[in-house]
C-alpha cells in the first residue's frame, strides 16, 4: 500500500467513525454547528500553543482534533442536505487551483508579495466588494489589525521602508504621552490604539508576527514569574511582603535561569 493509499484509508476510517459517533454516542448526536464553534476555537488555540512550543508530538494530536471538528461540522452538513465532506474538499480544490494561476495557469509570480497581491485582486473578481471582507469580524482585535494591514499592503497601500514605520510609532506614542497629559479617557484610549496599530504594522514591515511574538512574551513572563513565587515560597518569603527590589533579584535569577 502506497502511503497516499494509507491516508486515504485512515481518512475514510475517520470518516466511518464520525458516523457512528453521531448515531450512537448521545453526546455526539446532540451538537451543533453552534454548539461546536467555541470548542473550535479552543482546539485552535491549543494548537497555536503547540506550534510555539514546538512540541511535534502535541502538534499532531492538536492537528486531529481538528480535523474531528471540519469532519463533525461537514456530517452535520450532511444531514441538512447542504453540504457535505466532499463538497467541502472540492471546494477548496478549486479555490486553491483558481487562486494559484501561477502554478495551474500561465500568470507569472515570483515573489510572496506578488502571490499575495494577485490573491486579494482574484478575489475582487470572484464578486467581493471590498479587499478587506476578508477579515473575520470575531477575530481577536490584534490578529485582526494585522490581517487588515496585509490586506490593505496587498493593494498598494503601504509605506515603502520600514523606518517610516517606526518614525510614525514614534509619533503616535508622542500623541499618546499629550492626551495622557491631557486627562482625557477617550482620547487616551484611541491615541493607545493608533500605538498599538501602527507597531502592528511596524512587526509586519520587520517579519514579526505580532502575536506570536506577544505570546512567546507571555510565556515567558509566566515562567519567570513562577520561578519567583516558587525561589520565594522556598525561602520561607510571601510576595505580598516583600518590596519590588527584593522581588527583582529573584526576577533577575530567573532570566539566568531561563537563559
Amino acid at each position: 500500500m502506497s502511503q497516499r493509499e494509507a491516508q486515504l484509508k485512515a481518512f475514510g476510517a475517520l470518516l466511518d467513525i464520525m458516523d457512528e459517533l453521531r448515531e450512537k454516542c448521545p453526546w455526539d448526536k446532540k451538537q451543533t454547528m453552534r454548539s461546536l464553534r467555541h470548542l473550535t476555537i479552543e482546539e485552535t488555540y491549543e494548537l497555536g500553543d503547540a506550534i510555539l512550543d514546538n512540541d511535534q508530538d502535541e502538534i499532531r494530536k492538536e492537528l486531529g482534533d481538528l480535523l474531528l471538528h471540519i469532519v463533525f461540522y461537514a456530517k452535520i452538513g450532511s444531514e441538512s442536505k447542504d453540504f457535505d465532506i466532499k463538497d467541502v474538499i472540492e471546494g477548496i480544490n478549486e479555490k486553491l487551483i483558481s487562486r494559484h494561476p501561477h502554478v495551474f495557469g500561465d500568470v507569472v509570480a515570483e515573489t510572496e508579495e506578488e502571490v499575495a497581491k494577485n490573491w486579494e485582486q482574484l478575489k475582487l473578481k470572484e464578486g467581493k466588494k471590498s479587499i478587506l471582507e476578508g477579515v473575520p469580524k470575531s477575530l481577536p482585535a490584534l490578529v485582526k489589525a494585522s490581517r487588515i494591514q496585509d490586506k490593505a499592503a496587498s493593494a498598494g497601500f503601504d509605506w515603502d521602508r520600514s523606518e517610516q514605520v517606526f518614525e510614525k510609532v514614534q509619533e503616535e506614542i508622542e500623541e499618546l504621552h499629550e492626551e495622557v497629559n491631557s486627562g482625557k479617557q477617550t482620547r487616551i484610549e484611541s491615541e493607545f490604539g493608533d500605538v498599538l496599530f501602527s507597531l502592528i504594522n511596524y512587526a509586519r514591515h520587520i517579519k514579526v508576527d505580532p502575536e506570536s511574538a506577544l505570546e512567546t512574551t507571555n510565556k515567558k513572563f509566566i515562567k519567570r514569574f513562577q520561578y519567583l513565587e516558587t525561589e520565594a515560597k522556598k525561602k520561607g518569603e510571601s510576595l505580598k511582603d516583600m518590596t519590588l527590589t527584593q522581588m527583582d533579584v529573584y526576577w533577575n535569577e530567573s532570566k539566568k535561569h531561563f537563559k
